[in-house]
Order: structure tokens, then C-alpha cells, then sequence
């Protein structure tokens, strides 16, 4: 069982040029489209947030349970469910502006325990950024981490949302010690300021760092740099593509039964390659249609 924890929103995505070119609602966030990806890929999946009990929040479930995804794990509460008003640039990539004041899922708890066979957890983007969940997750990391469960994180870095840039850069430090894989975009790591080489000396036993239609590149603690090259498609939008590539690298490390720090420093080359092109074509799939929509196994093959 992978744990996604995180917050679910809704995605209210422009159909056309213009800022209010037809706005459609979507299901988003970026740990609900890890967990809907990884449930798409197959592997067992649970969701650990806190939703609303508006049509919003139902609507969410709705899309987990179709993905096949546990969600006995979810909180919920009367509050609004967050939006995210996206922006689609020329070349497809977006940025969003939030809307989160008293919403469900800031007022996340931390569970006494996870579900059973929980093999790893992986957090990232809102959901360690507004408080009090905030710190609520960060709680869970470092619970798991202590627990033995292997962690992922994946910052996904939403600027607008983070009053305080210098905290939020030495909160990000504080986790490290607790991670066990660490996944960012070229931007996320140009804003946090550091190199995978010194995230590395902190914790993660691996950090893969992505270059959008480019690919991917993996450090190891070891001294390895393993490139892969991106899958050339026709973008649509970048929506979800790199919460696609986390959902599929955990997928890979769980089919290579490499779900710890021990088996993870065991991985060679050849097994990293494999299991960063399959997470690129992945997201490359995830790109060539609107909005997060990432791929079954069924469209992707074989690791």
C-alpha cells in the first residue's frame, strides 16, 4: 500500500485564450493526482487528507474511488473545498492563483496510524505550505520516516501561497532528514536555492529532478547521475505531468520491490533508466491531454 497524503482541490481551467475563457472545473491538487495516478498504474493506493462535504469535496471521492483508491483515510468537514484558478501559457505549462482561506482541508489531523501495509507515504505541494495541516503533515513525515515507512516528497512549489521564503527554505531542510526519495522540477530546485548533491548529504537516499519536455536526471548518494530523455508529444497542457512523474516512479520502485532506503541504494543504472523513461512517457501521456489526466496501465506497458 503507497499513502498519498496531501490536499485535493479543485482546478478551474480555462477553455480558451483570456482569463475567464470558459472556466471549467477539474479534480486537482497535486498529492489527489499522484494518488489517482498511481491507482490508474495499479499499485495499492490509499489517500490520507481532509475534504470537504460540499459537491466539490463529493466529487473528489467520486474521482479517487474510480481510480481505484482507498479513501477510508480521509477526514472531512462542513468547510469550503479550495480552488485553483490556472492559467494556461502558449506552450502549455500553468500557473495558478489559490483561493484557501477557512477551507476543509488547512484543518487537517494527522491519523494515530496509517492503513496496514503501508510501504511508503509521499507528501508534497499545498499541503505542507497552509497551516495548521501544515504542520500536521510534516508531523506524519517525520512519524513515518521514524517508523521505518519508506517517504516521498515532492515540494511542488506554489510561490504565491509561501508569505515567508526564507522559513519556508529552512522548513524544507528540516524534512530532509526525514525523506527517503526526493522528486522536484529544475524551477522548484532554482527557487529553493540548493543543489541535489547537498539534499543528498541530508537525507534522501535519491533526488530526481525534472526538465519538463527535456526529461528527467537522477542523482544517487553513490556519485550517480543517470539521465532520461523526455518522450516528444503534442502538449496540450502540463497539468498533473509532474505529479504523473512522482506517482510513476513510485509504481516503479514498488514493482522493483525497492520501497526502502536499503533497496533503493541497490538499484543500478540500467534499473533507474528503465524507471525513468517509463515515468516520462507517463507524463508525456499526462501532457497530451486538458487538464490531469494522467495514464492507465494499460496505455503505458510494462516497466
Amino acid at each position: 500500500m503507497i499513502v498519498v497524503a496531501g490536499e485535493a482541490l479543485i482546478d478551474l481551467v480555462p477553455q480558451g485564450p483570456g482569463a475567464l475563457a470558459g472556466l471549467k472545473p477539474a479534480l486537482g491538487g497535486g498529492p489527489y493526482n499522484t494518488a489517482v495516478a498511481l491507482g490508474r498504474l495499479g499499485s495499492p493506493t490509499a489517500f490520507c487528507s481532509r475534504t470537504s462535504l460540499d459537491a466539490f469535496g463529493e466529487a473528489l471521492l467520486d474521482g479517487l474511488r474510480e481510480a481505484g483508491v482507498d479513501v477510508s483515510t480521509v477526514q472531512r468537514g462542513t468547510e469550503p473545498t479550495t480552488l485553483a484558478v490556472a492559467t494556461i501559457g502558449t506552450d502549455g505549462s500553468a500557473a495558478y492563483s489559490f483561493y484557501v482561506d477557512g477551507t476543509a482541508d488547512r484543518l487537517f489531523a494527522a491519523p494515530a496510524e496509517l492503513p496496514a501495509g503501508t510501504r511508503a507515504v509521499s507528501f508534497g505541494t499545498c499541503s505542507l505550505v497552509l497551516e495548521p495541516g501544515a504542520t500536521a503533515y510534516e508531523n506524519l513525515l517525520h512519524a513515518s520516516a521514524a517508523r521505518g515507512v519508506f517517504t516521498a516528497l515532492d515540494p511542488n512549489i506554489r510561490a504565491g501561497l509561501i508569505p515567508d521564503a526564507d522559513a519556508y527554505r529552512a522548513r524544507f531542510k528540516s524534512w530532509l532528514p526525514s525523506v527517503s526519495l526526493l522528486k522536484l522540477s529544475e524551477e522548484d530546485a532554482l527557487w529553493l536555492g540548493g543543489t541535489p548533491r547537498e539534499w543528498l548529504a541530508t537525507g534522501p537516499s535519491a533526488v530526481v529532478v525534472t526538465h519538463g519536455g527535456d526529461g528527467l536526471t537522477l542523482f544517487t548518494r553513490d556519485g550517480a547521475v543517470v539521465p532520461a530523455p523526455g518522450e516528444k508529444v503534442d502538449v496540450v497542457d502540463t497539468i498533473g505531468a509532474g505529479d504523473t512523474v512522482n506517482a510513476a516512479l513510485l509504481h516503479g520502485l514498488a514493482t522493483l520491490d525497492a520501497l526502502s532506503p536499503e533497496a533503493l541504494a541497490g538499484l543500478g543504472v540500467e534499473d533507474w533508466t528503465r524507471l525513468l523513461r517509463f515515468a516520462a512517457r507517463a507524463a508525456a501521456i499526462t501532457c497530451s491531454r486538458a487538464g490531469a489526466q494522467p495514464p492507465y496501465a494499460s496505455e503505458l506497458g510494462e516497466l
